[in-house]
């Protein structure tokens, strides 16, 4: 039993990372970890390259590439950081307005899986997940990477607390 029902959530978690990755090529005409980026940059405590490239989990080239196409393409711009060696990152005011279409379409792209469900079958939903993700993450940089597409302001009470601003200090 314990197979069957790993080889359905494997499914599930498949159409979610396919609807997530539709919706950031429609908003942002990009994919892999554009959107992510925009999300933990638009939290507003200025990381550096090294911290989102921990979170991102990406090359130390690939993060340059990626913040470099970003600030390109006017969403993001470098600002002085905690010290004189980093950057910070922030949004500009283009990038915190795509940044919001992201996250308010992600939610609408996966509201309709979860209709076949009565309220209380979301509720027990809901609660098995609560249960399975603090499995999945038992650092801070685990937990922020879990993390990286999500809405801060709708799960206010989260299981898995990413304490970006313990990682990532205000600038």
């Amino acid at each position: 039993m314990i197979d069957r029902t790993a080889n359905l959530l494997g499914a599930v978690g498949l159409a979610v990372a396919d609807r997530i990755e539709a919706i950031a090529r429609a908003v942002l005409n990009h994919s892999g970890e554009t959107p992510a980026a925009l999300v933990v940059i638009g939290y507003g405590l200025g990381p550096s390259n090294d911290e989102l490239r921990r979170i991102l989990q990406l090359s130390h080239s690939g993060t340059v590439r990626l913040i470099d196409r970003l600030v390109f393409d006017g969403l993001v711009e470098r600002r002085q950081g905690r010290d004189k060696r980093a950057i910070a990152l922030h949004l500009t005011e283009c990038g915190a307005a795509l940044r919001e279409d992201l996250l308010s379409l992600r939610l609408d792209a996966l509201r309709p899986m979860l209709l076949p469900l009565s309220e209380q079958e979301q509720a027990v939903l809901g609660g098995l997940l609560e249960k399975i993700l603090p499995a999945l993450a038992a650092t801070d940089i685990d937990r922020c990477t879990t993390c990286r597409l999500c809405d801060d302001r709708v799960c206010f009470d989260c299981p898995i607390p990413a304490d970006f601003k313990n990682l990532l200090p205000a600038a």
